[in-house]
């Protein structure tokens, strides 16, 4: 339609007061004029008419200006940053500055969350002699909110953004991963649900938990401990060769083909948790070996390299010669996720690089079952089992006074089954004083004459001598006067 024939185009004409002419297809009104009509006809300018049509007007030169004085402001924040330098932190800020979150957060007025989540990041990690820090503290320390890292507040996520970027992983997508995303850095979300899976670890009666824990292990049950047990009751760990696994397949496995009979083991169930660091710590101070492993894999390699750094810690058939004689046993799931080195025997990483295949723990459970089993406690329990079948073949209901069936321990049983060290023989037949001396003879067991009853220590005699027959692979831990490792 023509423009002189519609009513714009009368609007246009009436406004400036031009004639145009038919065949002009564009009409161009300058603002100014059109506010000077609008002012002649209704005493309003044009932004006093558009703001009551439509609400306030935005100045977007303005808004350009402030906006891009904002992000400066918010890059020297990221800038002033204790980790600014460091490879993972200069990536995550240039991430959240290329991909828009700068952006929004001036939008929506909350550029304050890069200011707490930078102040959060000064304060990590938590040091690793130091007790675990609340997340609820955390926050408050850094933000004065202890809201302020509940999940979905503002300075949860680039919080977590630069804590994976820092770990080299992914963004966590689920409670559980937030949690020992939380908890790798020193912080427990909640020391309730920070947990850690034990069998058969002895420790010092000195508390409730200790006595509890204790209870289990004389049964051969798992436990599992909580980081606030830990942190309120202290153990005391007694037991000299400690074992560690990744996997609670491999704990529940020896829970029940061992049962007493398993050394013990820490189950990590994954990256270990606040609460098993903790643990492995008391582990480690009391001057027990830690024997550790995982998966066969690059997050199992990482994992064991964290352990590997706790006191007293060594591989536990974490070597390239494993890894290749399971890799040969059968199938296995390719690799995934970034690669990880393996400090303690630099060829098993690059023994999985050229192959490209991961192996799982549960493959190796015969000869994992095969260590755990080769303890005091199974030779204790073979021992009893041994005793047991002797004393009815002799016919022995009962114990004269004085005397004393070995206890379920190593040096019960090695002082039991000696057969030439005074010293170790207080428990048979008659307690002796432990000063006397080694050189001492000492006199057979007696035998009685055919045809009658045998004598209590004629019985015992040929208990002891069964069980010598018996129970020669155990000769390792028994041998007589030989100091006994298994205390």
């Amino acid at each position: 339609m023509p423009w002189r024939t519609s009513s714009l185009g009368a609007v246009v004409i009436g406004v400036t007061g031009a004639y145009r002419a038919e065949d002009v297809r564009r009409l161009s009104v300058p603002l100014s004029v059109l506010d000077d009509a609008l002012r002649r006809a209704h005493g309003t300018g044009l932004v006093e008419a558009l703001e009551r049509l439509g609400g306030p007007l935005r100045d977007r030169s303005a808004d350009r200006a402030a906006e891009a004085a904002g992000r400066s402001g918010l890059a020297a924040v990221l800038a002033a940053g204790n980790h600014a330098g460091e490879s993972w932190y200069d990536s995550w800020a240039e991430a959240v500055t290329a991909d828009g979150t700068l952006t929004r957060l001036l939008h929506r007025g909350e550029e304050h969350v890069i200011t707490q989540a930078v102040r959060i990041l000064d304060l990590l990690p938590v040091r690793a002699t130091g007790a675990p820090l609340p997340l609820p503290v955390l926050a408050e320390r850094a933000t004065g909110d202890t809201k302020a890292l509940i999940p979905g507040a503002a300075a949860t996520s680039p919080v977590l953004r630069a804590l994976a970027a820092w770990a080299d992983q992914d963004p966590p997508r689920d409670a559980a991963s937030t949690r020992e995303l939380w908890e790798r850095f020193g912080v427990v979300a909640d020391d309730l649900a920070s947990q850690v899976l034990v069998l058969n670890l002895g420790v010092a009666r000195d508390g409730l938990v200790a006595g509890w824990l204790a209870d289990a292990a004389g049964a051969g049950i798992p436990f599992r401990l909580t980081l606030h047990q830990l942190s309120t009751a202290p153990l005391t760990v007694t037991s000299p060769v400690v074992h560690v696994c990744e996997n609670p397949a491999v704990l529940r496995t020896a829970a029940a083909e061992l049962g007493l009979g398993s050394a013990a083991l820490i189950c990590t169930e994954g990256v270990p948790s606040a609460a098993c660091h903790r643990l492995l710590r008391s582990v480690g101070g009391g001057g027990a070996r830690l024997r550790v492993r995982s998966d066969f894999d690059w997050a199992g390699l990482r994992i064991t390299d964290s352990l590997l750094r706790h006191a007293g810690a060594e591989p536990w058939r974490m070597a390239a010669g494993d890894y290749l004689e399971a890799l040969a046993a059968g199938d296995s799931t390719p690799l995934t996720g970034p690669v990880a080195a393996s400090d303690w025997d630099p060829a098993l990483a690059e023994a999985l690089t050229a192959s490209g295949r991961a192996v799982m723990e549960e493959r190796m459970l015969p000869r994992l079952l095969d260590d755990l089993r080769a303890s005091w406690r199974w030779a204790a329990m073979e021992i009893m089992k041994a005793v047991g079948t002797e004393r009815r073949r002799a016919g022995i209901r009962t114990l004269v006074p004085g005397a004393a069936w070995p206890r379920p321990n190593g040096r019960s049983l090695r002082r039991w089954l000696s057969p030439s060290c005074s010293r170790c023989r207080g428990g048979w037949g008659r307690r002796r004083p432990t000063s006397c001396s080694s050189s001492r003879p000492r006199r057979s067991p007696s035998v009685s004459a055919a045809g009658r009853s045998p004598s209590r220590c004629g019985a015992r005699g040929r208990i002891r001598s069964a069980l010598y027959e018996r129970l020669a692979p155990l000769a390792e831990w028994l041998a007589p006067c030989r100091p006994c490792v298994y205390r």
